[in-house]
């Protein structure tokens, strides 16, 4: 869903590493910002403390507004970022942007991928402004049948 409001910008997030203690805040994420799609609760624990897996939290007035999980496949040296969320009165602010970065810079690989639903044209219009783009299209990849987009940055030596 495709917005026209433009809120300020939030001068004061902190990007901090997620971990289990913020189970539940992650799982409050996980439903605001994709009810059809939100990991279940063993999904998120593992996300939230097995070894080799990025997890960022976006923090503002001390509290959690968004989070960012990936991981690294070394044999291709690529980044797979499998999930950011950011609560609705945070969006458009520059949340989002905040933990892209922090992502591409905590996986640390040549490519960074993602995957998003085709409909989601706000995280679409994020990530083409971050320098991204579409490499392939996974029909029916999410519940509902809705197809996914690939997408795909080469991070400059």
């Amino acid at each position: 869903m495709k917005s026209d409001v433009n809120y300020p910008p939030i001068s004061d997030i902190i990007i901090q590493a997620a971990g289990l203690r913020d189970l539940n805040g992650v799982c409050q994420l996980e439903r605001e910002c994709f009810t059809l799609d939100a990991w279940p609760l063993l999904d998120i624990m593992g996300v939230l403390t097995l070894p080799g897996i990025v997890r960022l939290k976006a923090v503002v007035d001390g509290h959690m507004v968004g989070f960012a999980a990936g991981d690294k496949n070394h044999d291709e040296n690529t980044g797979w970022i499998t999930t950011i969320g950011v609560a609705i009165a945070y969006r458009r602010r520059g949340v989002g942007r905040a933990l892209l970065d922090a992502m591409e810079t905590n996986l640390a690989m040549k490519k960074i991928r993602l995957c998003l639903r085709r409909s989601n044209t706000n995280a679409l219009g994020l990530y083409r402004t971050a320098g991204y783009t579409v490499v392939d299209e996974w029909k029916g990849y999410y519940n509902g049948g809705e197809d996914a987009l690939v997408m795909e940055k080469v991070i400059q030596d």
